[in-house]
């Protein structure tokens, strides 16, 4: 049976706990679950968790700067964005995004990333389809 979902935790030290999400194709639906186990406010330590291909990351984050916090420093009708969890921190300690992998290629080269202005340097991990 293939797995659906997947945690991942974020924190104060600008890191997710992983580097990498594998989600399998078969899956009707797949739910990431993002998590902030920080203690610091949303506008100094956010972070959100975004899918793309890896070409379209930067062009994502540069876009999002302009955004501001209260549109979770993102271009939400970009369509590059494959799917998106709200910003989270100390506030919100939990956020999801749920959507259909049929949308990616098995083998296509994704990313998954915080558009926080700054994060993306630390803050990005693989997206392998299988």
């Amino acid at each position: 049976m293939a797995e659906c979902s997947v945690t991942v935790d974020s924190t104060d030290q600008m890191s997710y706990d992983t580097k990498e999400i594998t989600i399998d194709r078969s899956c009707k639906e797949f739910t990431i679950r993002l998590t902030f186990s920080g203690e610091l406010a949303k506008n100094v330590m956010g972070h959100n968790l975004v899918i793309s291909r890896t070409a379209d990351m930067q062009n994502i984050v540069t876009e999002g700067m302009s955004q501001g916090l209260d549109n979770d420093y993102l271009k939400k009708d970009n369509p590059a964005i494959i799917a998106h969890t709200a910003m989270i921190a100390a506030e919100e300690k939990e956020t999801s995004v749920t959507f259909d992998p049929s949308k990616l290629e098995v083998g296509g080269d994704y990313s998954f990333f915080c558009t926080f202005p700054g994060h993306v340097a630390m803050m990005k991990g693989k997206v392998v389809v299988k």
